[in-house]
């Protein structure tokens, strides 16, 4: 299936708030690099012990990326439609991944392969500009989420992302949030029972 313009213009809207792209640019480097990639609920996009191969942007659908660690699922990142999603240091360092990230819902990927995007990357000053401008953003919003995980508490931190995420939390299961936010299954649930009754 080939991949039109419709298919790809939520990334285009994505990357234009970093830099000012050509619709030149898009038609001629962006697009014919661009995959769309269909997954069912449950399905792996990433598997652990793999390298990563595609830097993911979410058209359609919630992902979670997640390691295993004593036989517990220990989730790193809950991501909704205009989101990036990948196994980052393996993508960028072409090791084996340590993370899965699988489908919580059916979803539609814009992906973009290793070398594709290397390519996109060489083409111009612009679009290497634009690379590094993503890059960057995606390790502040990282480097954030780990301060939110260390400055504030449980009830805190539940608060903060109902308020910035409500969607979120009926759209994805219970125990995966409580994975994400570092929140004992229970206390998530009294936290819930109150902005129900807030309500």
């Amino acid at each position: 299936m080939n991949t039109s313009l419709i298919d790809i213009e939520d990334l285009i809207l994505f990357l234009r708030q970093f830099v000012a792209i050509s619709n030149e640019e898009v038609k001629n480097i962006i697009l014919p690099a661009c995959e769309i990639r269909e997954f069912n609920k449950r399905d792996i996009v990433t598997n652990a012990g793999e390298v990563e191969n595609y830097m993911n942007f979410i058209k359609k659908g919630t992902l979670r990326k997640y390691y295993v660690q004593e036989k517990e699922e220990i989730i790193a990142q809950l991501s909704i439609e205009g989101h990036l999603i990948s196994c980052q240091e393996s993508f960028y360092t072409r090791t084996p991944s340590e993370y899965f990230i699988d489908a919580v819902e059916s979803a539609t990927l814009i992906s973009l392969h290793y070398d594709a995007l290397e390519q996109i990357f060489a083409s111009s000053h612009n679009l290497e500009r634009m690379g590094r401008l993503v890059t960057q953003y995606t390790m502040v919003l990282k480097d954030k989420w780990q301060f939110s995980l260390i400055r504030y508490t449980p009830r805190e931190r539940f608060l903060n992302f109902v308020e910035k995420h409500p969607e979120i939390l009926q759209r994805v299961p219970q125990k995966y949030l409580a994975s994400y936010l570092n929140i004992k299954p229970e206390t998530f649930s009294r936290f819930k029972h109150l902005t129900r009754k807030k309500s």
